[in-house]
């Protein structure tokens, strides 16, 4: 397994760098992605993402520039108050995502490329990943993830007590708008170098293995990323040996890893209510 490795990184060292640069950043950020309950957004950002690269193509643009526009775009769009309006955030994401999706299909209607390089641009393939993808990643991901990091304790303490956050003197309502602003372009270049589905798995699926096998903020933001190196490790390596595609390998292999624990959690809980359950109480003395 370990020569495979190697093997692999002397073939494709791009692809590997670029991986293990996209499940890092995910990962981690990904952690606050599904304890806000967001992960809707990660798929209706991972969409808009795509119909920029689209635009891109049909234009002759960069794809990380017409993804990065129309994801930041949308950001601003989800960042509006909707407490006063009777249209909730929901349903605002839900047309944003069939928008997206729908004009992604008709731009790619009508451009020159053939149905596959279409499918590569909007959906990705990891293994294919050049130089200068790598460094459009690595100058745009590292940066973000950073910064992220630098400013975590704010932002940690707006997801999980508002009213606590106020009191501290700490603007919500600003490191929600950091937070979504890093995401989209972390999305955006995500997705314009792994592919949207890749993006979206790195960072809703892998977050949850994490969430599975520990309870501690700290461990799951530790543990996230690095079981995104596993998943895309294996799934590279598997992906060159068996010649199946690389993206859907990983993702295959993230969302098993997830069942099965999934399985093993439920299982020990019901065993652990068997074992424990409550006592039986006793009948009082006459």
């Amino acid at each position: 397994m370990i020569e495979s490795f190697f093997e692999v990184w002397r073939l494709f060292p791009n692809a590997l760098i670029s991986g293990i640069t996209i499940t890092v950043v995910c990962g981690i950020i990904g952690v606050f992605v599904v304890l806000k309950r967001v992960v809707f957004i990660g798929v209706a950002l991972s969409e808009t993402a795509a119909c920029g690269i689209a635009a891109a193509m049909l234009l002759r643009l960069p794809p990380l520039l017409g993804a990065a526009a129309l994801t930041l775009l949308a950001v601003w769009l989800l960042s509006i108050q909707y407490e006063a309006s009777r249209i909730p955030r929901d349903a605002v994401l839900g047309i944003l995502f069939l928008l997206a999706a729908s004009v992604s299909i008709l731009l790619v209607s009508k451009s020159g490329f053939g149905l596959h390089e279409i499918k590569v641009m909007l959906y990705g393939d990891l293994i294919l990943s050049g130089k200068q993808d790598r460094t459009i990643l690595l100058l745009t991901n590292i940066p973000a993830g950073v910064f992220f990091l630098l400013f975590i304790r704010p932002i940690t303490y707006t997801f999980l007590d508002r009213d606590a956050s106020q009191v501290m003197g700490i603007s919500c309502r600003f490191w929600d708008m950091i937070f979504f602003l890093l995401l989209g372009l972390i999305v955006s270049s995500a997705s314009t170098n792994g592919g949207v589905l890749l993006a979206f798995c790195y960072l809703v699926v892998i977050p949850s293995i994490a969430m599975l096998l520990t309870k501690s903020l700290t461990r799951i933001i530790i543990l996230s990323p690095l079981l995104g190196i596993v998943a895309t490790l294996s799934g590279l390596t598997m992906s060159y040996h068996k010649d199946i595609p690389c993206n859907q390998t990983i993702i295959a292999i993230s969302c098993t890893l997830f069942g099965i624990l999934f399985i093993i959690c439920r299982l020990a809980g019901f065993l652990n209510r068997i074992n424990y359950g409550s006592p039986v109480p006793k009948k009082p003395r006459a």
